[in-house]
Parts: C-alpha cells; sequence; structure tokens
C-alpha cells in the first residue's frame, strides 16, 4: 500500500553555519564595533546579544537573510520578545521542529474534507498518510502545499 510522512524538519547544520556567517558579519560590521554583540546557539535555541533593541532587530534581519540563504525556513522560526537590562539587550529564537499534536489534527481533519480514499495516522511527530492509488497521496500532497500552515512541511518517505 503506497504511503508517505509528513514532516516539519530543520537542517541543523544549516542553522549552524548561517549563525556562524552572522556571527563573522556581526563582528566586522562598523556599526557593531566595539560591541559585545554575538549569537549563541544552545540545541534549538539562538540567543542574539547586542547593546540595545535597535541592535537586536538588525542581528535578526542579518540571521533571517542568513538563514534565508541557507534555504532554511523561516516559519519554523518562534521570534522571543527583546529583553533589555542595565548593559545589554537578549533575544532569544527557537527553531521549532516536529509537527505539534494539534497542527497533526488540522492535516487530518482537512485531509478527511477531501474525501479522498487515504488513511492518515500520527505517528509522533509525524503524520503518515497511505492510500491504495499513488494518484490519491499526489492528490493530498497537492492539496496540503497550496494550504497555509503555521509550520513548513515536507513530504517525504514516499513508498509504493
Amino acid at each position: 500500500m503506497p504511503s508517505f510522512d509528513v514532516v516539519s524538519r530543520v537542517d541543523m547544520h544549516e542553522v549552524t553555519n548561517a549563525i556562524d556567517q552572522a556571527n563573522r558579519e556581526v563582528t566586522n560590521r562598523f556599526d557593531f564595533k566595539g560591541t559585545d554583540s554575538r549569537f549563541e546557539r544552545q540545541e534549538s535555541t539562538i540567543t542574539l546579544h547586542a547593546s540595545s533593541k535597535f541592535q537586536l532587530k538588525q542581528m535578526l534581519d542579518v540571521l533571517e537573510g542568513k538563514l534565508a540563504k541557507r534555504h532554511v525556513d523561516l516559519g519554523c522560526l518562534l521570534v522571543g520578545e527583546a529583553e533589555e537590562s542595565g548593559k545589554g539587550a537578549r533575544q532569544t529564537v527557537t527553531i521549532r521542529q516536529g509537527i505539534e499534536t494539534d497542527l497533526a489534527r488540522q492535516i487530518i481533519k482537512r485531509i478527511k474534507e477531501t474525501k479522498l480514499k487515504v488513511q492518515a495516522s500520527i505517528q509522533g511527530e509525524k503524520v503518515r498518510i497511505s492510500g491504495k492509488k499513488k494518484d490519491d497521496l499526489q492528490q493530498v500532497i497537492a492539496l496540503l502545499k497550496e494550504q497555509e500552515w503555521d509550520m513548513p512541511l515536507q513530504f517525504e518517505n514516499f513508498r509504493d
């Protein structure tokens, strides 16, 4: 029985490379000279350190540009509030991966509304779609691609 998986993943190696490039650009830019502006990554959280909220906004633009050049979908970023303390400002950006249960239920509900002869099941952080005909599965992929979702979706593990 043909099937495929709907997932939401980010290549963390590309994220690390984008952060390294962004750090290099920030250290070389004239408007950041003499400040302790930097990006730090811990697991799936990126922390931006700067001396003001204005610089944090500029750093966020640099980071998003570097991530986009490396084909990391910006829809997976969850940007937190900027926090100012005595001598600096800090902001966290969380990289979201995996399909949460609520989003998986929305995907399954949308598929069932089409009345296509496919089955959808939640398997951890992915949704498996299976059906008798390959054409039905391709219609589901087209349907999910045209829909606007909270997270970027990828389709993998397509099997006959």
